[in-house]
């Protein structure tokens, strides 16, 4: 094999390569070999076809595949040779120029990694959230905990905001009706706003057994883009009236929420350390996303567009995936996601990726088994059965590959903030949920 380097430019480079041909001949010829002596066609008994026949009909394959695997091999071998690390994939073309007849001359161009040399953080200012969880902060989510578990009683009465109304109807536009139009024992809870607020409003102050007409204009924006902006009139028979009945705050409310016993208080206790652990988890996105920025700030770093337009092709079947998870029916070869609207996303995972390696690298930072060890049990904590959790994840490779690498992040975390200029902020948990 001969082989000799170009450099393109800061990152790719060019090999030239050539396989002598009576390298490939004699393979070629010893594989084809090895198939005659299984191989059985009509009118031969097995390992008895003539090579003549075992040529014509798997020549071309071999050849393929012993070609294949030499330029592989020539390749693997030259950047070995040269101490290159390939960033994506090599582009092998035959070389035009080629003038060696007794070999099969080719190229091999690729990129490789960059050279990473960490900025200073240490001037960086991260503003670190302090929350404390209060008891009103536990009381307002045993709240929604008891609407989630909403019950409705029929009621003789008007209705109201809140309550469960059950009724039939029929929409039409310009005298017909429309696809969707019509429905039998359709529920709307008034106030949640999960129809048009229109419907609603003309569903407030109705009794059980009453009929009512009214019009409701659909949005210019609306989904069905065959109703948008247009008026429909309804006509609704209301069959019954339902006021919602919240649980009590009861042993049988905190049994419901998984204490055995039925302790109010233990339930108390716990929500309060999901809430404390839903914290901790908040505080530490925001600081490592704070972090990341300070790093990528200080650290100018040119990324290989091979792992740039890899990065952008798995965001894009990653988004694919999602919209057609959410009962979207998405096909990609005839609503392709343009590519430039993950192109920065992309840039920034690539460039935060080669410089937290080098961070990992250059200051020791690997993760420990106990490291791993403790984020699988947090993990698992928020789960009924954190045994059977911590379980699976010892079983699945691809999953505590995934632990690992948020527990070196986590490491690349704690080494920036012994450096970096922390300023800390009390803030209230709601701010912190996003909800102030």
């Amino acid at each position: 094999m001969q082989a000799n380097l170009e450099q393109i430019s800061t990152l790719e480079r060019r090999i030239n390569l050539a396989v002598p041909m009576q390298q490939i001949e004699t393979e070629v010829s010893n594989r084809l070999r090895d198939i005659a002596r299984n191989t059985k066609l009509d009118g031969f008994r097995r390992g008895k076809v003539p090579m003549s026949l075992v040529t014509k009909q798997y020549g071309g394959q071999i050849h393929q595949e012993v070609l294949g695997d030499a330029v592989q091999k020539s390749f693997m071998e030259a950047i070995q040779a040269h101490q290159l690390k390939v960033a994506g994939y090599p582009r092998i073309e035959p070389r035009a120029d080629a003038t060696d007849k007794a070999s099969i001359e080719f190229s091999a161009t690729f990129e490789v990694y960059p050279e990473v040399s960490l900025g200073d953080v240490s001037s960086a200012r991260i503003t670190r959230p302090v929350v404390t969880v209060s008891d009103a902060d536990v009381d307002k989510t045993l709240e929604v905990l008891r609407k989630q578990r909403v019950q409705f009683n029929t009621v003789d009465r008007a209705s109201q905001t809140g309550d469960l109304v059950t009724l039939d109807y029929i929409g039409k536009i310009d005298g017909a009706v429309f696809e969707g139009g019509e429905a039998k024992g359709f529920r709307v809870v008034l106030g949640e706003g999960r129809t048009l607020p229109e419907f609603e409003t003309a569903l407030v102050d109705v009794k059980a057994g009453e009929n009512k007409s009214f019009d409701v204009t659909f949005p210019e924006a609306y989904q069905a883009k065959e109703l948008a902006g247009k008026t429909a009139t309804f006509e609704v028979s209301v069959t019954d009236i339902a006021a919602p009945k919240l649980p009590e705050v009861d042993a049988e409310f905190a049994t419901s929420l998984g204490v055995a016993d039925g302790d109010v208080q233990k339930m108390r206790a716990e929500i309060q350390a999901n809430l404390e652990r839903e914290v901790k988890n908040r505080i530490h996105a925001r600081l490592k996303e704070q972090v990341m920025q300070a790093f990528l700030d200080s650290t100018k770093i040119e990324v290989p567009k091979s792992l740039l337009e890899m990065e952008t092709q798995r965001l894009m079947q990653n988004a694919l995936k999602d919209m057609q998870a959410r009962g979207m029916n998405v096909n990609p070869n005839e609503v392709p996601l343009p590519a430039d609207i993950f192109t920065e996303q992309a840039l920034r995972r690539v460039s935060l990726g080669l410089i937290l390696a080098e961070a990992v690298r250059v200051n020791e930072l690997t993760a420990k088994p106990e490291q791993i060890n403790v984020l699988i049990q947090e993990f698992a904590q928020s789960y009924e059965d954190p045994q059977e959790v911590i379980k699976w994840h010892h079983q699945n490779p691809e999953r505590m590959q995934e632990i690992e690498s948020l527990a070196l992040e986590n490491n690349v975390v704690e080494w920036a903030l012994e450096r970096v200029q922390v300023e800390d902020q009390s803030i209230s948990f709601d701010e912190l949920m996003g909800k102030a």
